[in-house]
């Protein structure tokens, strides 16, 4: 068949480097592959082979619109997100600390050529593909769990078309086995039970086994698409720990570096899908995975909470340390999941002009992508386009505040004031440290606040480092004030108190986030801000909605991203709304932002964002807000009052791109 250039950006790019007549000697053959659209798209070369990856960090679909002369076949990674860590239930015998199993890594299947499926399996066939959509369900990391209590919650499944990946097991809270899932969770501390959770055949291993000698307890780590969690450790010299999280696995599918998605691991690639580690009533918490985006387990004797699993990798929660003088530890959240897909659509020899994150070709530009951490090294002297924006802010509860946008900052002309571009010298030496910013964890009780996200940035010697600053937590109740400043600043819960301030820069970076209003059983909570606006203050019986994010235009055209109504980031969440008599949740700002929740009114929708849309807020009593969306720095929803349901108000993560004409 002809080549086709419609809706194939790397074609386009082609056509326009040979019209000009540049390097015009370099032997290529023009791609001819299938064509599709859906997730981050990267373009990249594999020896003399061109393949283009659909990376998912949440939920869309795969559309494919024509065949392709490579084979009408597409290979895939389909990870589901990593169980929660177990939490504590300070021990009533005497002295003892019981520390949390960790998560269980979230199913990971995989047909990639060379590379293994989860649980010891080879790798599965291919998929045929035809013309027609394919859903793409990117699943949630399980919610670490409250000690006393049942152990941490499952992920959620990610899917693609008729694959499934199974949801990693929630560890073990105190005596509690570990839950089976796609790797099992691992047991909690034990002078019985405690027993580590069976994975998945083909996905992942089991958790290991909690363990108690004398007052030591220490838990078992969560089990791996590579390798069984280690059984709790007893106690003497650097064995006294908790379980390590069993391995994960690396995969290319994204690119040989693999830059952007993943997390490091010993070998090259990225690697997904690791244990998280058991906490321990002493000293000497579980590592996670020790590689894939594992959560560490936490040490006793002081309360601490285990490290929650990294986002985009299927990493579980790691288990909480013993304490043997406060009530309730809580265990770490499962990293969310991951799909990709990629297909053969050519061969050539032309070089890249950089390396590092997902990258796509415009017509005019190259772009990079990072939805996690990397480096960019450019191959020659290049003027650069930049977004960085920061990690949302978390959600409050008991009639909450939506969380802050993380901050955003630019050189394009659709965001805030503009930014001059940034210059790069080619090679090592001028290389660009690129951070991407998590969302904050939503609060799960008062007076506790949402946290606030964490800052993206790039540096380099091009001048001063480009920080992009989290978006502040929103308030719990009436009790505490947002957590501020933040890029955007949080919503305030119910009351009279203010929303917590934004960035006002130089650069601005986000607005202040809403006012609370009335009191029990009238009233409503204030939306986080956003970039573009600040959050809108709550009112009677009513959330205020997040304020909303920018519409940035240094992304390439679809399907490079698959994005609904634009590409939407740094929107703030909405704020809850009454739980007595009929109320309305405020609605996630564009930009990813979680809605809010009511008692019998509906949940406020959340907001489109960059990469996906914020989740949508649930109704009733104590019914949770929803979580920002990834990749876009959305704020987390608020929660209703009372105590709320367990449920993800976390803020999203954030992401940098850097742009060049190619």
């Amino acid at each position: 068949m002809g080549v086709r250039s419609l809706n194939n950006p790397l074609q386009e790019f082609l056509d326009t480097f040979l019209r000009s007549g540049t390097d015009a000697s370099t032997p290529y053959v023009p791609p001819e592959g299938l064509t599709a659209t859906g997730g981050v798209i990267s373009d990249y070369v594999d020896g003399s082979d061109v393949y283009r990856a659909h990376i998912f960090t949440s939920s869309g679909t795969f559309d494919v619109t024509a065949p392709g002369d490579f084979g009408d076949t597409v290979e895939y990674l389909v990870v589901a997100g990593g169980g929660g860590g177990g939490g504590d239930n300070v021990g009533s015998g005497a002295g003892v600390g019981r520390g949390g199993g960790g998560g269980g890594a979230g199913g990971y299947r995989s047909s990639v050529t060379g590379e293994s499926s989860g649980g010891g399996a080879s790798a599965e066939s291919v998929l045929p593909v035809s013309p027609g959509p394919y859903t793409v369900t990117v699943g949630g990391g399980g919610v670490g769990s409250r000690g006393p209590g049942p152990a941490g919650g499952s992920g959620t499944s990610s899917v693609f078309g008729p694959i499934t990946s199974t949801g990693g097991g929630g560890g073990g809270a105190d005596v509690d086995v570990g839950t089976p899932g796609g790797s099992g969770g691992g047991g909690g501390y034990s002078n019985g039970p405690g027993a580590g959770g069976t994975g998945t055949a083909n996905q992942g291993y089991a958790g290991g086994n909690g363990l108690i000698s004398g007052n030591n307890a220490s838990a078992g780590g969560g089990g791996g698409a590579g390798g069984t969690g280690q059984n709790g450790q007893p106690p003497g010299g650097a064995s006294n720990a908790g379980g390590y999280g069993g391995l994960g696995l690396a995969s290319v599918i994204a690119g040989p570096a693999n830059d952007g998605i993943g997390a490091p691991g010993p070998s090259p690639g990225r690697w997904f899908a690791g244990g998280g580690g058991g906490g321990r009533g002493g000293s000497g918490g579980g590592p996670g995975g020790p590689y894939a985006g594992g959560g560490p387990g936490a040490n006793g004797p002081s309360p601490s909470t285990g490290s929650s699993g990294l986002s985009g990798t299927g990493g579980g929660g790691g288990g909480s340390g013993g304490a043997t003088s406060v009530g309730v530890i809580v265990g770490g959240n499962g990293g969310s999941g991951i799909v990709v897909v990629r297909y053969q659509i050519g061969q050539l020899t032309a070089a890249a002009k950089a390396t590092g994150g997902a990258i796509s070709f415009t017509p005019t530009k190259t772009v990079h992508v990072f939805t996690s951490s990397g480096t960019f090294t450019a191959n020659e002297a290049l003027t650069c386009d930049y977004l960085c924006v920061a990690g949302g802010g978390g959600g409050g509860a008991h009639a909450g505040g939506g969380g802050g946008a993380g901050g955003l900052v630019t050189s394009d002309a659709g965001g805030p004031p503009a930014q001059p571009t940034i210059s790069v010298g080619s090679g090592a030496p001028n290389a660009l440290t690129i951070t991407v910013g998590g969302g904050g964890v939503g609060s799960q009780t008062a007076p506790v606040h949402g946290l606030r996200g964490t800052s993206s940035s790039i540096a380099g010697p091009f001048g001063s480092t480009i920080t992009a600053i989290g978006g502040g937590g929103g308030s719990s109740s009436e009790a505490l004030a947002p957590e501020a400043p933040g890029g955007s600043g949080g919503g305030r819960g119910y009351g009279s108190g203010s929303g917590g301030d934004g960035t006002a820069g130089p650069p601005r970076q986000g607005y202040p986030g809403g006012s609370g209003f009335g009191s029990i059983p009238s009233m409503g909570a204030g939306g986080g801000g956003g970039a573009s606006a600040a959050g809108t203050n709550g009112a009677s019986n009513a959330g205020g909605p997040g304020g909303n994010g920018y519409l940035i235009g240094i992304l390439p055209s679809p399907p490079s991203i698959n994005s609904g109504n634009g590409y939407y980031f740094s929107g703030g969440g909405g704020g809850s709304g009454t739980y007595t008599s009929p109320g309305t949740a405020g609605n996630g700002g564009l930009g990813g932002g979680g809605g809010g929740s009511a008692q019998t009114g509906t949940g406020g929708s959340g907001g489109t964002g960059g990469l996906g849309t914020g989740e949508n807020g649930s109704s009733g009593a104590g019914a949770a807000g929803g979580g920002g969306a990834q990749s876009t720095g959305g704020g987390g929803g608020g929660s209703a009052h009372p105590q709320p349901a367990p449920g993800n108000n976390s803020g999203g993560s954030g992401i940098v791109i850097i742009a060049y004409p190619s």
